[in-house]
């Protein structure tokens, strides 16, 4: 049986839960939310930060940005930058005075308040792969996205707690139409899942659709949800140093209303960026800077968010390569410069590799580590991202929980105290002798490390008998347990009938244009 069967298996059940609760199927710590306990690593010195940073500022006052937008040009000249054709040259104290808007945390909501997350400080957030045209698993093979293997793929996201939020739709359903896409995959992400969602800006019309949706499945007012943020999306800007009409109108829409903006350059070193690692993340800083800075323009006090994607490409091929040492250092520095900025730092879990094997978790280890120790706040594509964003995996989605949950157990603050210390337990075992039977370890064996699912640590000889299966094997077994443990997030009747009405209404009403 294939993930994609037992997802469909999974699917037809109605099981409800209102809490964040530890689902059926293989064991996994609960949902919880994270804290960094550790000072961020600082990649470059103070005076070569200030470096970069006034390296962005200058290349927003002498080269500019271009705005395809004319709305947002007409309040970049009315708030005093040189607006000439569709660039927009700002100066430095502009930039810096309307940057200092932004809230360096905030709080955003699910509907589920048990999901509720906060944005920013030393909170660390993971969210789930996003945006992929393609997904695949071990018994199905490559395939194009579809909306079966979307609606699994939200099923498996809920289901794993090292999972926060939704970074977006963890694969196309690229078989309903564009027009009305946003409607369906919303009204999944909302009903099969109670974790904050995200709407991709493309246009306005689709950004107002899913902001009235989370309003429905929340039960709340507009004035409330303008006070309560509760969805996010991601502003990429067309590096180098533009940001197109349908990015610009996202920002329009969802700052104007409170609503999370996630501002992330697209910058691969030798192609969309210099070649030079501080000259990419100067110019990544520069476009960062710019869409923050227009959040703020929008709406002083909006939630907005730095968020750091610059790795480089294979100078051979010109594909982008991600887990590399650049991107690392790159995750690192651009944490500085977000907290210079004063406002929370994005990153990414992100790996090129074309297979669930050792390439993919090496790469999915260094961008995990240049993300955390970088300091982000969210880290998306969390779990699932394979071939440099093109495909979702059902086993990478698995195996990657995993690892999240490792550096979960890794944030967790060590306990120094009398108890822990041991003194009298080492005593009592003294030289020679072993630490099974104490008490001290019986009273503590269940909690004392981490469990992972998917690790085999079985010695050769029990691990051969049992048919020498690899982590690929643990991964789609897995996967399958946790599609049939999924259990679907309760939702009132009433509000379950509001939200379809809604959906209904637009799709008749033909969605939105596809044409930008």
């Amino acid at each position: 049986m294939t993930v994609e069967d037992t997802g469909r298996r999974a699917g037809g059940r109605r099981r409800h839960r209102d809490r964040a609760t530890v689902p059926a199927g293989p064991q996994q710590p609960p949902w919880r939310t994270l804290r960094r306990p550790y000072e961020p690593v600082r990649a470059v010195s103070d005076d070569q930060l200030e470096a970069i940073h006034q390296a962005s500022l200058r290349v927003l006052a002498e080269t500019g940005m271009d705005f395809l937008h004319p709305r947002a040009r007409t309040m970049w000249a009315d708030a005093g930058a040189d607006v000439q054709g569709d660039r927009v040259r700002m100066d430095p104290a502009l930039v810096d005075s309307l940057v200092a808007h932004a809230p360096t945390t905030f709080r955003l909501h699910a509907r589920n308040p048990a999901r509720d997350v906060e944005i920013g400080g030393d909170a660390v957030v993971f969210s789930s792969v996003a945006s992929a045209p393609y997904v695949g698993d071990n018994a199905g093979g490559r395939r194009e996205g579809n909306a079966k293997d979307f609606q699994a793929l939200v099923r498996l996201s809920q289901t794993l707690n090292a999972i926060h939020v939704h970074g977006g739709y963890p694969v196309e359903p690229t078989d309903i139409h564009a027009s009305v896409r946003h409607l369906h995959a919303t009204r999944t992400l909302l009903t099969a899942s109670d974790k904050a969602v995200s709407a991709y800006s493309l246009g306005a019309q689709r950004n107002i659709d899913c902001l009235e949706m989370v309003r429905i499945a929340r039960q709340v007012d507009d004035e409330t949800l303008e006070r309560e943020t509760s969805i996010h999306t991601v502003i990429n800007a067309s590096s180098p140093l533009r940001l197109d009409h349908p990015m610009l109108e996202g920002v329009l829409e969802y700052s104007a209303r409170n609503q999370m903006v996630i501002v992330t350059p697209f910058t691969l070193a030798g192609a969309m960026a210099p070649v030079t690692l501080a000259g990419a993340l100067a110019q990544q800083n520069a476009e960062a800077l710019a869409g923050i800075a227009f959040t703020q323009l929008v709406r002083p006090g909006a939630p907005v968010v730095y968020g750091g994607f610059t790795s480089n490409v294979d100078m051979r091929s010109g594909s982008p390569a991600f887990g590399t040492p650049e991107f690392m250092k790159a995750a690192l520095v651009g944490g500085q410069l977000a907290r210079r900025a004063g406002v929370p730092y994005r990153s990414s879990n992100v790996c090129a590799a074309n297979a669930v094997d050792s390439q993919s978790a090496y790469e999915s280890v260094f961008s995990l580590w240049g993300a955390v120790m970088g300091g982000a706040n969210l880290v998306y594509h969390g779990a699932g991202w394979l071939e440099g964003g093109l495909r979702s995996s059902f086993e990478k989605m698995v195996i990657d929980a995993d690892l999240l949950q490792m550096v979960a157990a890794f944030l967790q603050p060590l306990v120094v105290d009398d108890a822990s210390l041991a003194v009298e337990t080492i005593a009592e075992v003294g030289p020679g002798g072993h630490f099974f039977g104490t008490q001290h370890t019986q009273d503590r064996f269940r909690d004392a490390f981490f469990a992972p699912m998917v690790s085999d640590w079985r010695n050769f000889e029990s691990w051969e008998e049992a048919g020498s299966p690899t982590a690929l094997d643990h991964a789609a077994r897995l996967a399958g347990e946790l599609a049939d443990g999924y259990e679907q997030p309760s939702m009132d009747p009433e509000v379950l009938a509001e939200l379809d009405d809604f959906v209904a209404r637009r799709v008749a009403e033909g969605g939105v244009p596809t044409d930008f």
